[in-house]
């Protein structure tokens, strides 16, 4: 999509119409998770049946951004024990395995452990799909490794436009092309691109009233895209973009920053502070030097993309300094899903308590089912689920999936055709829905 689309805020009516989704669960065990760590959780296999098929999910589980991957990877375990672990009639059974691709020691993803998840995946035969990544510098190291070895990956949360689409990334390098060195994609999405989510973002605010604003971002690959599509929306709506700077992740503070930000409309503070990260790059302290600086979000606006769209976020922030915060997310909340959507959350809920308001989890839940959807097909149409190749294709032939987002497809870059986002705002210590947007 061009940026210059035309967004309209709508109000969306949730279904509550449910459907059954039976399956017995099969006993997890844990194995070590890559990279140091807390455990991570392997699904045992159910019992029965001929061949076996790994699947393999590379997330980061050490940091702040543990709060959505969490719930994940409990969503991939959710759908692995509705079909009790089996696919094509029971005749080959799933082994789920859970990869950490953060470290104690960066606190966050970490390119050295994605790297060699990405290789381990490749260079065991039975894995025949991987799940992921999270974050879309991760992506960027692992889609060639796995091209080569021809495992169809799946990501629930990578948006950096740049991944797939030709003309939206940085054509210097090649991209998305430098990606697939075999010439057959292989890496697919059920999340939305930022090309869409900077541009609803600055739709968003314009709608708010901002005529003026400062553009930070953490010089990452998703943080940065999504910044400079929000720039350039921005500026196509009259907006005055005053700046755009990356910050320094590990910075101790940023009041100097705010303060130069608090002079740079003529003498005044902008409108907005638009931020472009993820939670894990010091996003909180950021926000707390910003509110020490000018006050409350209600003297200056502050928006972020989903990166900061996590309760992690407030909690570091602190619940009155965020207040007041926007944040966009890809799809739609829990209690607006279809049917479909609206038993995945019943049925999350039956497993691990109550599904909190963390966006990524139903991704997750529709990543690991196409995958399935993929396997099952092979077998309908006599093929060897255990060939990576015939797999792929498969998956990445996604048509009309019947998924907890909706009904879906991948086109033929492997974007996900669903583009529906929703806008948060902070309010008593929680996010809450502030708007749906959709483009026309």
């Amino acid at each position: 999509m061009k940026y210059a689309k035309t967004f309209v805020i709508l109000l969306v009516l949730a279904s509550v119409l449910l459907t059954a989704c039976g399956g017995a669960a099969a006993p997890a065990t844990t194995a070590p998770a890559a990279g140091g760590g807390a455990a991570a959780p392997t699904q045992a296999p159910a019992a029965g049946g001929g061949g076996t098929l790994k699947i393999v999910s590379s997330l980061p589980l050490t940091g702040a951004s543990l709060t959505q991957t969490d719930t994940i990877v409990k969503s991939i375990q959710l759908k692995l024990k509705q079909i009790n672990n089996q696919v094509c009639g029971g005749k080959y059974k799933i082994v789920y395995e859970s990869k950490d691709d953060a470290s104690a020691a960066l606190g966050k993803w970490d390119p050295a452990v994605e790297t060699e998840n990405a290789n381990k995946a490749a260079a065991d035969k039975s894995v025949i799909a991987y799940i992921g990544t999270f974050n879309s510098g991760a992506a960027k190291l692992s889609i060639p490794i796995l091209n080569k070895a021809e495992v169809v990956m799946v990501s629930p949360a990578n948006t950096y436009a740049g991944l797939t689409k030709p003309g939206k990334g940085d054509a210097k390098v090649g991209e998305p092309d430098v990606y697939y060195p075999n010439g057959k994609r292989n890496y697919s999405r059920v999340v939305a691109a930022d090309d869409i989510q900077g541009a609803v973002a600055a739709n968003w605010s314009k709608s708010l009233g901002v005529n003026s604003v400062y553009i930070l971002d953490d010089g990452e690959l998703y943080g940065k895209g999504v910044a400079d599509v929000f720039n350039a929306t921005a500026k196509k709506l009259g907006m005055n973009v005053i700046g755009q700077e990356s910050i320094d992740p590990k910075a101790a503070d940023y009041k100097a920053l705010m303060t130069k930000i608090a002079s740079s409309n003529g003498g005044k503070a902008p409108d907005e502070i638009y931020v472009g990260m993820v939670v894990d790059n010091n996003a909180a302290q950021l926000l707390k030097d910003k509110v020490g600086v000018m006050g409350d979000n209600t003297k200056v606006k502050y928006m972020g993309p989903d990166g900061i769209q996590t309760q992690a976020f407030i909690d570091g922030a602190g619940k009155e300094v965020a207040e007041g915060a926007y944040a966009t997310v890809a799809g739609i909340p829990n209690d607006k899903l279809p049917p479909a959507g609206q038993q995945y959350v019943k049925d999350y809920a039956k497993e691990y308590g109550a599904a909190t308001n963390e966006p990524y989890a139903v991704f997750g839940y529709d990543a690991i089912g196409a995958v399935i959807a993929g396997l099952e097909k092979v077998c309908a149409a006599g093929g060897d689920p255990t060939d990576r190749a015939t797999v792929r294709d498969a998956v990445m032939n996604t048509k009309d999936f019947n998924g907890a987002l909706g009904t879906w497809s991948f086109d033929k870059y492997g974007d996900t055709t669903l583009t529906s986002m929703t806008g948060y705002v902070v309010k008593n210590g929680k996010y809450e829905t502030a708007g749906a947007f959709t483009a026309q």
